[in-house]
């Protein structure tokens, strides 16, 4: 069955990437990470406006992180049969409707369908944005990868993260917690608009198609699968305070099922004879998650500890990470225009380490100036990473897996971020005290040592390209 990936995109050699074809697609992708984030201010204030315990309301963060884990990949499978823009359009109409749920909520229940619904549409940005920007380029005869566009994307779509903690602040401590969702709102619109003018449309797709070709053509099997899978480890490792055995048991055997189908498969949503055979992208995907692990235990479990030991507000500490933003905007762009990969990399992971061994020397009289050092170094680490990995992504998967590979990479991130709740909550399950900063501080070392091995003795990453882009 052809794809529907492919369109004729006349004019594009001039100026392929100009700001009315990747400024939906920035908005777009922005908008899962500040969703993640901007939650984390609000969780109080719904709790005590709808009458139920604070502990219930974490469901509202686990939905998010569950329904983006999985729907990151299967947004790029199913774009690579219907369309890439389709794919982006149908996420963004869902972020509107997940905003408008959650503003005019009654109960908890409403909530968390409109952070579903979020998390759904939010997810299908990312790995669109990618085969949108990849056919682009085609399109125009780029020889390289358009590394300056890569890197506007990954601006917006992680080192926007930080920003979710300071604007939830301010808009719930100004317009209360509904507008937490509302936001959405206008720029889910402003999106819509930008995307359905600027955005070329995909090209035709079969009409007339049994469903059971249909189904066949996503491997349905295959992602209702992953989605059982993901669940039951997602949830084994938000139960860690008090394990669940039984969860990584089924995690492990629906893993197994899944690849059995897999190997089989047609159409395989993951194919797993290329993750075993493109082991450099294997490795890409891990290097990933174990940063991101460390990045995220600042970005949370840091922010919490500043909040209960120093006595600091949400909006506070929130702020503290703006420069962690800030930093990570700045990096990413050089970065990504020279498509620099494993020199980013290595700085990377020799960062995280570094900043996890200043984490050791934190406690509750330490100097605001020590927390935003540590902050800017992690917002190197952001950078490095998330710029050099992205570009290694973009080079080691097949251009017609491109989709799915793309969600699986955000995929990957979410799975180092709930690994680092759940390492934050195992730590401070009674109480954040300076002793468990210091704890989650040699954890964090422990990790970044791992990712310095993944990175160091990778000699697939020296093959990659070191050129300037023509974009």
């Amino acid at each position: 069955m052809p794809s529907a990936t492919t369109a004729d995109e006349p004019g594009v050699t001039s100026k392929p990437f100009s700001w009315r074809f990747t400024a939906p697609l920035y908005i777009g992708s922005a908008l899962n990470p500040i969703n993640s984030s901007m939650i984390a201010t609000a969780l109080v204030p719904i709790a005590t406006d709808l009458g139920v315990p604070i502990g219930q309301t974490a469901s509202l963060v686990t939905a998010l992180y569950l329904a983006s884990a999985i729907a990151q990949p299967t947004a790029g499978k199913v774009a690579a049969v219907f369309g890439a823009r389709r794919v982006f359009l149908v996420g963004i109409i869902l972020v509107l409707l997940g905003g408008v749920l959650g503003g005019v909520s009654q109960n908890l229940a409403m909530v968390l369908i409109a952070r579903v619904l979020i998390g759904l549409g939010t997810s299908c940005a990312y790995p669109s944005a990618m085969m949108l920007i990849q056919r682009r380029a085609a399109a125009a005869g780029l020889a390289k990868p358009p590394g300056s566009v890569l890197g506007g994307l990954q601006i917006a779509g992680l080192a926007t993260a930080a920003l979710g903690l300071p604007i939830g602040g301010v808009l719930v401590e100004t317009a209360g917690w509904r507008w937490v969702f509302l936001v959405n709102v206008p720029v889910a619109l402003i999106a819509l608009a930008a995307a359905l003018i600027w955005i070329p449309r995909d090209s035709s797709i079969q009409t007339r198609r049994s469903v059971r070709g249909v189904l066949s053509s996503i491997d349905l099997t295959g992602i209702v699968g992953f989605g059982l899978a993901m669940s039951a480890l997602l949830a084994f490792v938000f139960s860690l305070q008090n394990p669940n055995w039984l969860l990584l048991v089924a995690a492990v055997l629906l893993f197994a099922a899944l690849t059995f189908w897999e190997l089989r498969a047609a159409s395989p949503f993951l194919d797993v004879r290329l993750l075993v055979r493109n082991s450099a992208l294997t490795r890409t995907y891990l290097r990933y998650a174990l940063v991101a692990l460390c990045v995220y235990v600042v970005m949370y479990g840091i922010t919490q500890w500043m909040e209960a030991a120093r006595g600091m507000s949400a909006l506070s500490a929130g702020l503290l990470l703006l420069p962690m933003s800030v930093i990570s905007g700045i990096v990413v762009f050089p970065i990504s225009r020279r498509n620099l990969v494993r020199g980013p990399v290595i700085v990377a992971a020799i960062a995280s380490l570094a900043g996890s061994v200043g984490v050791l020397f934190l406690t509750s009289s330490t100097s605001i100036l020590w927390i935003v050092f540590i902050t800017v170094i992690f917002g190197i680490v952001l950078g490095t990473a998330s710029s050099g990995n992205q570009l290694a992504l973009y080079t080691q998967a097949p251009p017609e897996q491109l989709g799915v590979a793309s969600g699986l990479f955000r995929t990957f991130g979410y799975i180092g971020s709930i690994a680092s709740s759940a390492i934050t909550g195992i730590v401070f399950h009674t109480d954040a005290t300076d002793s468990g900063v210091h704890t989650i501080g040699l954890i964090m070392i422990g990790v970044s040592l791992v990712a310095i091995a993944f990175t160091v003795f990778d000699r697939t990453l020296r093959t990659l390209n070191r050129t300037e882009s023509p974009a």
